[in-house]
């Protein structure tokens, strides 16, 4: 067990992971171990319904990648880039609001070649993000519960959840 962690950290396989968060701060831990292993061109999609606590990983995962500047939702802006100190960006892309056919003007490629994106709401972005990715399945369980599952979609998001396995876990 980990030090104030009160749930078993199952491995489903090698490319899936599947833990309780007990609280938002440590929600917002977990996604700065996850931000602190990004880099340019990687990709995360985020599934779960409003109030699942997506927002909140994903200030976490800013924090890791190294901005001075925290995370919000950019649900009526569309995307938020946040930046580091050697000028890469962390863009949040929040498609919750988007209609169908409005993702194709979405520059992903241009944006994954200056730093790593974030998405909330991916399947309203449709195929533009079947590429190598991170999916996390996050599902509310009670007031401070949630349940988050991270699979790696590709060598490269495999390679992360195995380092974030270590980084926050320990295995």
């Amino acid at each position: 067990m980990i030090e104030g962690y009160n749930y078993p950290v199952p491995v489903l396989d090698a490319n899936t992971v599947d833990f309780t968060s007990s609280s938002p701060e440590q929600t917002q831990r977990m996604g700065a171990r996850l931000g602190e292993l990004l880099r340019p061109g990687d990709l995360i999609c985020l599934h779960g319904d409003l109030g699942a606590g997506k927002t909140t990983l994903v200030q976490g995962m800013a924090r890791g990648w190294g901005s001075a500047r925290a995370a919000r939702s950019p649900t009526f802006v569309l995307v938020h880039e946040y930046k580091r100190a050697d000028g890469k960006v962390l863009y949040h892309l929040d498609a919750f609001r988007l209609k169908p056919g409005e993702g194709p003007g979405l520059e992903i490629d241009s944006a994954l070649d200056h730093g790593a994106m974030v998405v909330e709401w991916p399947e309203r972005v449709g195929e533009m993000l079947e590429r190598d990715r991170v999916q996390v399945e996050m599902r509310w369980i009670d007031d401070t519960r949630r349940n988050l599952r991270l699979e790696g979609k590709g060598a490269r998001p495999e390679e992360i959840l195995r380092d974030f396995r270590k980084l926050a876990f320990g295995n």
